[in-house]
């Protein structure tokens, strides 16, 4: 029953992508364009495409996430002519429109943080114009029919169907080679069911299962995906991959998220979130009476509030590891 319930999920899902490709022509505009300053290139696109994918591992987002965040960035780009300075703002916008989408409310970064660290200089204001901007032009189409979407499907079909499961087939390794694919605006011309299905073959080629290779055929003749456009996209995944895996490939990371402050600035954090002094035990208020076991309540108490006082701020960039430890033995000497 799952199976049947799995096939004719793909098969609906496979009817409806048309409707949310990019459109081709204006790919093609964006991926021919010189630098300039009125005109979107495919570097711009890719730079952004990997902030997107910095942002949504710091928030914790989902791949889900991710991969319709520039889903909605594509279509827009494609059917708009968008200057460069607004390109961040129309990132992020959809970002944010993607979030509300798939993740859970409590799960959701205010607007403002949103923008905060992002390292953006537009305002909520222009966010929500842009964010109304990308809706009306998407035709209020805010969910799609991403790679992912296909890609977990053909996962459960291939873990319903395979005979020999002692080599399994990872899911989380597969989204994140489709996060570097992505990352490049020519794949955004595949259709996401072929895309997808190029990145399955690729991961069973990689453990060598012919059990899971003969799933792979069945569901291509099933969703009658042509061979010469299977094996085109096949060898693009894999040209891809394997230069994502050079050493000298730049991957996206956390080095743009992180505070860069002036010394004086620092000079007043350190100021401001220093530890805070406790009050003096008057000396008549002593009790010899106390054992020295009910002496420890007050000081392990006292631990306490150190620890729970620094909290969030000890982790910032402010306050590295040997200066948390230097004020902690200041504290103790007092």
């Amino acid at each position: 029953m799952d199976a049947v319930r799995l096939m004719k999920e793909l098969r609906v899902n496979y009817e409806q992508e048309a409707d949310f490709l990019p459109n081709g022509k204006g790919l093609n505009l964006i991926v021919s364009a010189q630098q300039s300053a009125d005109q979107i290139t495919a570097k711009c696109r890719n730079v952004k495409v990997e902030d997107l994918w910095s942002l949504t591992s710091f928030f914790g987002y989902s791949t889900q996430t991710f991969v319709l965040a520039v889903s909605l960035l594509d279509r827009f780009l494609a059917m708009t002519r968008v200057q460069p300075r607004y390109l961040s703002c129309v990132s992020l916008s959809c970002l944010h429109m993607a979030a509300r989408v798939t993740e859970e409310e409590c799960n959701l970064t205010p607007t403002d943080e949103l923008i905060r660290i992002g390292q953006c200089r537009f305002t909520v204001s222009d966010l929500c114009r842009m964010e109304k901007i990308v809706t009306e032009k998407l035709r209020f189409k805010s969910k799609a029919v991403t790679a992912l979407t296909f890609l977990q499907l053909y996962h459960q079909i291939t873990l319903t169907h395979a005979t020999y499961r002692n080599e399994t087939l990872s899911l989380e390794k597969l989204e994140a080679q489709l996060k570097a694919c992505l990352c490049q605006i020519s794949f955004s011309k595949a259709k996401p069911s072929v895309l997808a299905l190029a990145l399955l073959r690729q991961g069973m080629e990689s453990i060598r299962s012919e059990d899971m290779l003969e799933i792979a055929f069945h569901i291509q003749r099933h969703l009658k995906i042509p061979d010469a456009e299977l094996q085109q996209w096949s060898q693009r995944v894999a040209r891809c991959l394997l230069d994502y895996a050079s050493p000298k490939c730049s991957k996206p990371n956390h080095r743009k998220l992180q505070w860069i402050v002036s010394r004086r600035t620092a000079q007043n954090l350190h100021s401001h979130r220093s530890v805070p002094e406790l009050p003096t035990i008057p000396e008549n208020c002593w009790d010899e009476s106390e054992s020295d076991d009910s002496c420890e309540d007050p000081m392990s108490s006292g631990e306490e509030s150190l620890s729970s006082s620094l909290g969030s701020d000890a982790e910032e960039p402010f306050f590295p590891l040997h200066l948390r430890r230097q004020k902690h033995r200041q504290y103790l000497n007092a």
